[in-house]
């Protein structure tokens, strides 16, 4: 038989687990920040992972908005659409990334992008990092269709 302080414990582990759940069902928001040296470049990254999307900002150099894109999957067919919230329709530097971590993630992303326009090879570098870190942090769909959160 078990003694009243083994009960008390059994209460508050269960009340902490019921406390962890409460806060998963929530959806609190789990924000990443980090910084990758490419090439002698600075590229700053924040990734904000909402329940059912996630906010991306990739920084050059200094923390400056730039252009937005928001992307998500649409029906029936589950094409990928992406769209300027914010910048010029001339500078499309982030849309492709935008469009390839929806196809990623399967979630709607917004990507905030402060890359220079003429430079491929950064934004493909900027691509890759990001890809990985949202692998490390099991952001993207597993290989059965839905996302490792």
């Amino acid at each position: 038989m078990m003694d009243s302080d083994g009960l008390e414990k059994i209460k508050e582990l269960k009340l902490k687990e019921s406390d962890d759940l409460h806060a998963q069902a929530q959806g609190q928001l789990q924000i990443t920040s980090f910084s990758e040296l490419v090439n002698d470049i600075s590229l700053h990254f924040q990734i904000i992972r909402f329940p059912k999307q996630i906010y991306v900002w990739v920084g050059y150099n200094f923390a400056k908005l730039g252009h937005m894109y928001a992307a998500a999957s649409t029906r029936p067919n589950n094409m990928v659409s992406v769209t300027s919230i914010l910048g010029g329709a001339s500078d499309n530097t982030g849309s492709g990334i935008a469009h390839r971590l929806v196809l990623k993630t399967g979630l709607n992303i917004i990507l905030a992008c402060n890359i220079p326009k003429n430079s491929p090879m950064l934004e493909t570098e900027a691509e890759k990092i990001l890809i990985q870190k949202l692998i490390s942090l099991g952001y993207t769909k597993s290989i059965l269709g839905g996302t490792s959160l």
